[in-house]
């Protein structure tokens, strides 16, 4: 059991004041902080820091795996820890993205390897050869688009927006409201040539606002008021027509989210703990000065359909301890919640290896003769090795999630 030192990350979409105030620093930052990485991923691995000193959790693992990782995560997914978990905080929106599947994450990076395209490239599609499913869990109330949107729903709402310029696009999908049909609207709106976009973006936000001035808490006001945010940051983008056909998410604090291979989504703002395969891949769809591939998008994109779910966790009931269930076989998230009116001690009796982050409150940690203080926003890794972890409250109501290999395959 050691304590873990994440890696944080800067982008110009996070908060300066977010993260550093979990982590009990200074705010405002000098730099927005966008994501803090707690994980072994190759591109910015946690540091573990032992008697010896800091080490990277990434050489550890190489160092040591069956011991740090346990025998059945080693046979199931290699010599490498399968999950990645990161704190994050969104001041303004991501990109719209989408994650390729497992066979289409091989695929496409073995084709770019062939073609001599460098990691580090700008025009890169594939770091590494893993899917990335992924889970976010909101610590604020936190905005989210996610999926596209029943087609007879979208067609409405273009309707709604009452702009004459839309009509020959909204006929793209009410002469076809299913897969098909999204797909077409959506492969029109993001190939639009520049002069074009520009003359219909100004017409489509002007009968934003109308809808608004008219109807404020109308049945598409939250999607509408959030094209018009998105067009504020991203002016003449063609992911903020994107944004139209998506539905539009809000989690309050303990709901989660989970998106599988395929699912163009966009988290808009709020602070999360987000937990994922260990896996960098993603393919942009707008919304970003980056590069944006439109053919491997639309290879990867699901046009089907569907309501997305909000997960609430399931409780063990005495423990607790409440667990988002998800498909994906690399990683379980839990979030321990300890209290005069509940548990005040919890047990990790689940096979490790562990990471556990404090996000209120703090914890001591027993671990065979070994304890240890967790603070709010600190971290620590648990070794497959390592002795069973009691964890007890060291203040009256403390948080912490708790991040380990997922359940064996059947």
């Amino acid at each position: 059991m050691h304590r873990l030192e994440g890696a944080l990350r800067s982008y110009a979409w996070g908060s300066r004041t977010a993260i550093a105030q979990l982590r009990g620093l200074p705010v405002p930052t000098a730099h927005p902080e966008a994501e803090l990485w707690l994980g072994a991923h190759p591109g910015d691995p946690a540091r573990v820091l032992t008697e010896e000193g800091p080490r990277s959790l990434l050489d550890l693992v190489h160092s040591e795996p069956e011991r740090q990782l346990g025998k059945r995560s080693v046979e199931t997914f290699g010599e490498r820890l399968p999950f990645l978990l990161k704190l994050l905080a969104s001041e303004e929106p991501l990109s719209l993205q989408a994650h390729p599947s497992a066979e289409q994450a091989w695929e496409g990076f073995a084709r770019e390897n062939e073609a001599g395209i460098p990691l580090e490239s700008s025009v890169r599609n594939y770091k590494d050869a893993s899917h990335k499913p992924e889970l976010v869990v909101a610590l604020s109330r936190f905005h989210a688009l996610a999926g596209f949107r029943d087609p007879e729903r979208t067609v409405k709402l273009l309707e709604a927006i009452a702009v004459p310029e839309l009509q020959p696009y909204a006929g793209l999908i009410a002469g076809q409201p299913d897969s098909d049909g999204l797909r077409a609207l959506f492969t029109t709106w993001i190939t639009l040539p520049q002069p074009v976009l520009g003359a219909l973006m100004p017409r489509v936000l002007d009968g934003c606002v109308a809808y608004l001035s008219n109807t404020k808490d109308g049945e598409f006001a939250a999607e509408i008021r959030t094209a018009l945010e998105l067009s504020e940051v991203y002016p003449g983008d063609a992911g903020v027509l994107a944004a139209l056909l998506l539905n539009r998410v809000t989690l309050e604090p303990g709901q989660g989210l989970y998106l599988d291979a395929g699912n163009l989504h966009a988290y808009l703002h709020g602070m999360a703990v987000e937990i994922m395969a260990n896996s960098d891949n993603v393919l942009r769809g707008g919304l970003t000065p980056k590069h944006v591939d439109v053919p491997e998008l639309l290879r990867v994109l699901d046009f089907d359909t569907v309501d997305i779910p909000i997960l609430e966790a399931e409780e063990r009931p005495g423990r607790g301890e409440f667990v988002y269930a998800t498909p994906a076989p690399e990683f379980v998230l839990a979030r321990i919640d300890l209290s005069p009116d509940g548990p005040t001690e919890h047990r990790l009796d689940s096979e490790g290896p562990h990471i556990l982050l404090c996000t209120s409150g703090s914890v001591e940690l027993r671990c065979g003769t070994d304890a240890l203080e967790l603070s709010q926003g600190n971290a620590v890794w648990i070794a497959a090795e390592d002795p069973e972890v009691v964890v007890t409250a060291g203040t009256e109501c403390a948080q912490l999630f708790s991040a380990r290999v997922g359940p064996p395959i059947a």
